[in-house]
């Protein structure tokens, strides 16, 4: 195990030397590599910005930062470019309930962080955008996975038990957040 978090340490230094983006256009993505023991993966597409990311988050017992900083960029407010941290425990959620759905399938994010601007323009103009959103706290997100039923990410969303979970299934996607428990 120490040998992999070698290696990913390693190559996290070895990209960031040569200039490569950790998040990139999704055509240049590579294939999905099984995660060992102990670790957690998210793969995520912006369907805003086409970025995407393959991020072993967690290993070793253990947030890993660098990880935790692509993801934070991926989810920024797409607007204004804002970027804020996202609650790890989000990602944790978003994690569990993936794995209802086969080894780490792509998760396409509507919305993750939104700012304050954004969310107040939102708000105005569209129904169903709380003037509190935890979107604006990094808690929430907003996705779907493709070639899944969104009724059956809904059911795992409300299984899992980690928070609040909206079902907006003409708009597709299903919101899930690290707040109180509830439904919508």
């Amino acid at each position: 195990m120490n040998q992999r978090r070698s290696f990913l340490k390693s190559s996290a230094v070895l990209a960031s030397v040569l200039g490569a983006p950790a998040v990139v256009k999704a055509k240049s993505v590579p294939a999905a590599v099984a995660a060992a023991p102990g670790e957690r993966i998210l793969r995520l597409y912006n369907t805003h910005t086409g970025e995407t990311t393959r991020s072993v988050f967690w290993a070793e017992g253990q947030f890993i930062p660098d990880a935790l900083q692509d993801i934070n960029k991926l989810l920024r407010d797409h607007r204004n470019n804002k970027v804020a941290e996202i609650d790890p425990q989000l990602l944790l959620l978003l994690d569990r309930v993936s794995a209802k759905f086969g080894d780490h399938p792509t998760i396409h994010v509507i919305s993750g962080y939104r700012s304050p601007e954004t969310n107040a323009k939102l708000h105005e103009n569209t129904s169903g955008v709380a003037k509190h959103s935890l979107h604006m706290d990094g808690k929430a997100i907003d996705v779907r996975i493709p070639g899944q039923d969104l009724a059956k990410l809904h059911k795992a969303a409300m299984a899992a038990k980690g928070g609040g979970v909206g079902y907006y299934p003409d708009s597709q996607f299903v919101h899930m957040d690290v707040g109180r428990v509830r439904y919508w």
